[in-house]
């Protein structure tokens, strides 16, 4: 089998470690000047954990908001652990990275988002083999300067 450069997961790794440097400042620190996040996530993914009564609410996915009040936030390598106010009511939650969808600092204009792709090589496994056709690969390609402030 060919040796080929994997983009698509090379970046995501490097968005998350840009989220993960972000949120370990503001973990450290506090949130500077009038940044805030929207951070959506994955609900069912391995590893989230949030109260039932969210989970039942949010079945399948869940923008946090990170502003004004946040409380034991900590981060990891896998992920972060914060507790939020819902309605008077703090509540743990504990975020992989790998669940997250997008992340938004609406303050500077700047957001990332996370797209799921299926595997082809699982879609190829069903298929028979007859005239093995050339690897095709869609390109991504991320314009940084639609995040940039005018």
């Amino acid at each position: 089998m060919a040796r080929t450069i994997d983009y698509g997961n090379l970046m995501h790794r490097a968005m998350r470690g840009l989220i993960q440097t972000v949120l370990k400042d503001v973990a450290d620190n506090g949130l500077p000047g009038a940044h805030h996040f929207f951070i959506t996530f994955d609900t069912t993914a391995e590893g989230v954990e949030i109260a039932d009564w969210l989970r039942a609410r949010y079945p399948q996915e869940m923008t946090l908001v990170i502003q004004h009040w946040f409380d034991n936030m900590v981060v990891t390598d896998e992920g972060f652990s914060i507790t939020l106010n819902f309605g008077n009511q703090p509540e743990p939650l504990i975020i992989p990275f790998d669940s997250l969808r997008t992340f938004v600092d609406p303050s500077v204009e700047f957001g990332l988002r996370f797209e799921t792709h299926e595997s082809d090589e699982d879609d190829a496994e069903d298929e028979p083999e007859d005239d093995p056709e050339p690897p095709q690969h869609d390109a991504q390609v991320v314009r940084l300067d639609k995040f940039r402030k005018t």
